[in-house]
């Protein structure tokens, strides 16, 4: 399976609904739209989009899919939260609903996305490097196996909104 991970873009620094309802800034909208655009022009296409129920996560996402024509293949699951369990993703990942061969696109945030690749890419379950993710930033990790406890793989890139400027 190739995992992609993708930060949303940047948000509001408040919102009447808290954290849950924070939407991106205009920037933030701007760096997923040129992301996605990239993506489409590169040829980067994904079998499913799962996406945290936070509202500047979905936005991210629901750009991307629109983007790439991939709306009905939305998800939004919980375990993409901040303050969930990475383990109980991991399970619902390697649960056999996903294909070998699927390229499957996870949105949410900091500082869970990081410490996910960073697990990913350790040889042991213990977290022995560590990866920023900055925000609208992408890592694509070419998953080697999987249980429902961990998760393991290679780290193929890691881009910022950046260095994707600087590609087109």
């Amino acid at each position: 399976m190739d995992l992609f991970a993708l930060r949303h873009g940047e948000a509001d620094k408040s919102s009447d609904s808290g954290d849950f309802g924070r939407l991106l800034t205009v920037e933030g909208t701007a760096d997923v739209t040129h992301l996605s655009e990239w993506l489409k022009d590169f040829g980067v296409n994904f079998d499913v989009i799962i996406t945290s129920p936070l509202k500047r996560a979905h936005q991210t996402a629901s750009i991307v899919a629109k983007t790439l024509n991939v709306e009905n293949k939305l998800l939004e699951w919980d375990e993409l939260r901040p303050e969930s369990e990475r383990k109980v993703l991991y399970n619902k990942l390697s649960s056999g609903q996903f294909q070998k061969e699927f390229k499957v696109l996870i949105v949410g945030h900091e500082p869970y996305l990081s410490t996910l690749i960073s697990e990913v890419i350790s040889l042991t379950d213990e977290t022995s490097s560590r990866i920023v993710l900055k925000k609208a930033g992408l890592a694509k990790m070419k998953i080697t196996s999987y249980s429902s406890q961990i998760i393991h793989g290679e780290l193929e890139w890691l881009l910022t909104p950046q260095l994707m400027k600087t590609l087109t």
